[in-house]
């Protein structure tokens, strides 16, 4: 996490970007994934519009996560608010592995603070050493942003309907490139979506007396 954030602060800096942009990106959104998405798309042209609806589509699975872990929120407001903020899919995902609500918790709030801490180490780094070095790039740290990007899809990828769903959405965006401004070309993949949900409803449901 620490070097992914270098590479996001990096990247950004050795765009034009000024250093408080991305440092208040990390402190304020804390997601990796949207955050590349968003930086990706202003630098390659794209609208505000465009920037702003990709970083929601790509953290609309915290509103599932926040599902799984309300016990461990389970608090007053403002610590709610505050515990909110680390959510991320490795403090759900460790707190998942614990069933003691206490553990879960303590899970859940490590886990999510020590990512955001070592996130925004990394950040500040990154824009240190992407002001002394010029292009990012150059240095290959860009290959971190879609290697977030793919981290984030590879365990969808096991299910047939997310497949379905994404090479679909992939051709998509691809055939849409040479067309169409930056960031566009990526909501248009969003079609894909029904592909995985026609597989879902169309399963095959168990009659009465089958076995499951």
């Amino acid at each position: 996490m620490g070097v992914v954030g270098a590479s996001f602060g990096a990247i950004a800096v050795s765009a034009g970007q000024p250093a408080w942009v991305p440092l208040t990106m990390s402190l304020a959104v804390f997601a990796g994934g949207a955050q590349f998405a968003t930086l990706d798309i202003v630098l390659g042209g794209g609208g505000t519009v465009a920037a702003v609806i990709a970083g929601l589509v790509l953290n609309a699975r915290l509103l599932v996560y926040g599902l799984t872990v309300a016990d461990v929120l389970s608090v007053r407001w403002p610590a709610r608010l505050l515990g909110s903020h680390v959510l991320v899919d490795q403090a759900v995902a460790f707190a998942g592995a614990e069933r003691e609500l206490e553990r879960r918790r303590a899970a859940y709030l490590v886990c999510g603070v020590v990512l955001f801490v070592t996130w925004n180490a990394g950040t500040l780094l990154g824009v240190l050493a992407g002001r002394a070095v010029g292009d990012a790039r150059a240095l290959g740290l860009d290959a971190a942003e879609p290697m977030v990007l793919l981290a984030l899809v590879l365990p969808a990828l096991r299910d047939s309907g997310a497949r379905r769903a994404a090479l679909l959405g992939a051709a998509v965006a691809l055939a849409a490139a040479p067309f169409l401004p930056s960031g566009l070309p990526v909501l248009l993949a969003l079609v894909g979506l029904p592909a995985a949900l026609r597989t879902r409803s169309g399963a095959a449901v168990p009659q009465a007396g089958e076995r499951g």
